[in-house]
């Protein structure tokens, strides 16, 4: 029997290599919620990984396509793996926080830059000028607002930070 206190949608919002997929599937699989990755959902419609869309149409192209799948792809019943500059859309965010709560996995930036020196090429939808780091600055504030919950992407395994979600969200 469903926890009645489970929210029907859980976001996952974060910086690239906060653990929002491998998270959110562990997630899914802990309260019985479909699971959606909003990356995946871009590149089956685009026919292109997020790389191939920036290097061929920038970074701002990307965006716009994140905001249309964003605000097309079904929410109900799910756990939803955003990428990370979703925040960068009012219409994305309220659509979420609409939808159940948001939930920030917070991850200090030497961690993140080092998951994401081991998978590059990730498409991270951010100008040719800004590395790494300013991107994390820029964002990191917009995560903290529109974050109904933050919680801890270093505090252990990906199935620790999923337990941690859960006792969150069913707690509210």
């Amino acid at each position: 029997m469903t926890d009645p206190r489970l929210p029907s949608t859980i976001s996952l919002i974060g910086m690239p290599g906060a653990g929002k997929s491998t998270v959110g599937v562990i997630l899914a699989k802990l309260t019985g919620l479909a699971f959606s990755d909003t990356d995946l959902a871009i590149q089956l419609r685009e026919d292109a990984t997020l790389q191939e869309i920036v290097d061929a149409r920038g970074h701002m192209a990307l965006r716009q396509i994140e905001e249309e799948v964003l605000l097309a792809v079904d929410l109900e019943k799910a756990v939803v793996s955003t990428g990370g500059s979703v925040v960068y859309s009012d219409a994305i965010m309220q659509r979420l926080r609409e939808a159940g709560p948001v939930v920030y996995i917070q991850v200090d930036l030497p961690v993140l830059e080092a998951r994401v020196a081991a998978a590059p090429r990730r498409g991270i939808a951010s100008g040719a000028a800004q590395t790494f780091a300013d991107v994390f600055a820029e964002r990191t504030p917009l995560y903290e607002r529109y974050a109904d919950l933050t919680v801890d992407g270093c505090a252990g395994s990906a199935d620790t930070v999923a337990a941690l979600i859960l006792a969150a969200v069913t707690a509210r």
